[in-house]
């Protein structure tokens, strides 16, 4: 599982350093050439979503005494992204001036303050949108945290159903094992008693005899 984790950091790395790179060569160029460099850059900081959500995707199947490594590892190429996409919209916004002056021409030199106005207000929102993304990870971050320690509830519930149910199996066995013991306590004491009533029975017909025996005896002697 973490050689699949691994093989997407390898792939990440690779497009962010060439994001990063082509960020930085969209205000040197112009024309054709920055069109097709910015729409480049913005398929590719796609594909490195795509990568951060398989990323994700392979943490939450990672045992849980391992997981906080690779959660530490995930935040912080969350953050270089979200660093990048920063820096690229900073990079379009002066694109998109540039452009516009291009169209312009000289009418572009006299509304400057309009254009500093527009670009303020275009970082302003800008600002807003960044905050309201991170607001929104930060729910889907508590949201994915709520899932797993749901997950974990769940699991320590279901073991302590199975611990109640071994216990119980315990407690059934326990039982039987005392009743038999009553049933063979029963059968020992009755054999017991049997046995000194044989004893009894014995010493009796034996003094019975003995007795017979004498008297036989004194009879005879008398006799004679």
């Amino acid at each position: 599982m973490s050689s699949d984790f691994e093989t997407y950091e390898q792939d990440f790395g690779t497009i962010t350093a060439e994001v990063t790179n082509k960020i930085g060569k969209i205000p040197k160029l112009s024309g054709e050439e920055k069109t097709q460099l910015v729409l480049n850059v913005d398929k590719q900081l796609e594909e490195v979503r795509e990568l951060l959500e398989q990323m994700d995707l392979e943490v939450r199947e990672i045992p849980i005494q391992s997981r906080a490594m690779y959660n530490s590892r995930l935040k912080s190429y969350k953050q270089e992204v979200e660093k990048l996409e920063k820096d690229f919209k900073r990079s379009r916004i002066a694109y998109s001036d540039e452009v516009r002056n291009e169209l312009l021409g000289d009418d572009a030199i006299s509304s400057e303050s309009q254009l500093i106005k527009l670009r303020e207000e275009r970082a302003h929102l800008l600002d807003n949108t960044e905050r309201l993304e991170r607001s929104s990870r930060r729910l889907e971050a508590g949201y994915q945290i709520a899932v797993e320690t749901e997950q974990v509830g769940q699991e320590i519930l279901a073991n302590l159903h199975t611990d109640r149910e071994k216990i119980q199996r315990a407690r059934e066995r326990l039982r039987e094992t005392d009743a038999n013991l009553g049933k063979s306590s029963r059968i020992l004491t009755g054999m017991l008693r049997r046995i000194i009533q044989n004893r009894i029975l014995v010493f009796v017909l034996g003094g019975i005899i003995l007795l017979t025996i004498i008297l036989a005896i004194y009879l005879n002697l008398r006799s004679h």
